[in-house]
């Protein structure tokens, strides 16, 4: 057991809910809409510092003041995360803080139903997906990423700017070709983390021969290649007001025998790539961080057929997990 309870102050539509968690598996079920995902978003909030679908006054009650999070874990320790309307705190160990600490993270897999499109979604979120994967597996990763980002979004306000020079973009530039390179760098690695266990995995879940693999595609070759582009575009960018060239277009496709799985593979072999992938997800947070991660499947069961579904759970069945599933009425723990 990972975490023993969590309990919900005017976080969405819940004025007041406690979940006392199982030893293995505690399964939510009820009606759409009666708040069974607002209880995997308060958990994964807490764990991992803000919330995977929302911002901070979309989370909060409607009429309320504040919202409130306490978690705690089975050995007893607490995690809150406070809003008041205007800022967000955390209180761990008796020590108010503005962001989760790393030390006080936990590494979770989230399993939702868009994830099983995940083959066949946009290039953004295909790109968001791993960002969030990666992230847990490195924080130098995590904070290339915020770095690059907000020297992306500086350099994008200039460009929006009349009389705006190269010089003037020059110094955010320079933050996009160094964290940049680092996001390349692990990106890579990560990839080939992943691709070293997929088709392995895969079969084990499909019973075939196929074989699945990550393809990860970036336009950056060089430092100097990434910073010759950016002043090349400059006049580009300007007029469209967005920076046009950077790893914030890096891709990543699913390769099925050799072949883009997006219009290739069938249904069932879609899933079965994506089941394999958060297998992956979980064996190699555990291996990197030490930690057997928390799992939340938030209404995944419903698209997936009983074999799937008996994968799913044989697979999971030595982690903590915290499932959400449709039923009749109201909300109810099991």
């Amino acid at each position: 057991m990972i975490i023993r309870k969590v309990k919900l102050i005017d976080f969405r539509s819940h004025e007041n809910f406690e979940l006392i968690c199982r030893q293995n598996t505690t399964t939510i079920t009820g009606e759409n809409g009666c708040g069974k995902t607002s209880v995997i978003e308060a958990i994964y909030e807490t764990l991992r510092g803000k919330s995977f679908r929302a911002v901070d006054t979309e989370i909060m009650r409607r009429g309320a003041e504040f919202y409130r999070v306490e978690l705690e874990y089975e050995d007893g320790r607490k995690v809150v995360a406070y809003y008041d309307g205007k800022k967000k705190e955390f209180l761990v160990e008796d020590k108010k803080l503005r962001r989760l600490p790393k030390k006080a993270k936990y590494p979770i897999v989230l399993f939702e139903p868009d994830d099983l499109h995940l083959v066949g979604s946009s290039p953004v979120s295909r790109r968001n997906y791993f960002d969030k994967f990666f992230s847990q597996l490195n924080d130098g990763y995590a904070l290339a990423l915020a770095r690059y980002n907000k020297a992306l979004k500086q350099r994008n306000e200039l460009l929006k700017t009349n009389g705006v020079q190269p010089s003037d973009t020059f110094a955010w530039d320079v933050m996009l070709v160094r964290y940049g390179a680092e996001l390349v760098k692990q990106r890579k690695e990560w990839t080939e983390a992943v691709n070293r266990k997929f088709t392995e995995t895969y079969r084990s879940i499909a019973e075939n021969d196929d074989e699945i693999a990550l393809q990860y595609e970036s336009e950056i070759r060089t430092d100097s290649d990434f910073l010759e582009r950016l002043n090349r575009n400059f006049e580009r960018d300007s007029l469209l007001g967005h920076t046009s060239y950077g790893v914030h277009r890096d891709t990543y496709n699913f390769i099925f025998n050799n072949v883009k799985a997006d219009g290739s593979a069938s249904r069932g072999e879609v899933r079965s790539s994506v089941l394999a992938l958060k297998f992956i997800e979980a064996e190699l947070l555990e291996r990197t961080l030490g930690q057997k991660p928390l799992v939340l499947l938030d209404d995944v069961f419903s698209e997936l057929d009983q074999t799937r579904q008996k994968c799913l759970v044989k697979n999971f069945q030595n982690n903590q997990v915290i499932l959400t599933s449709v039923g009749d009425g109201e909300m109810v723990v099991d």
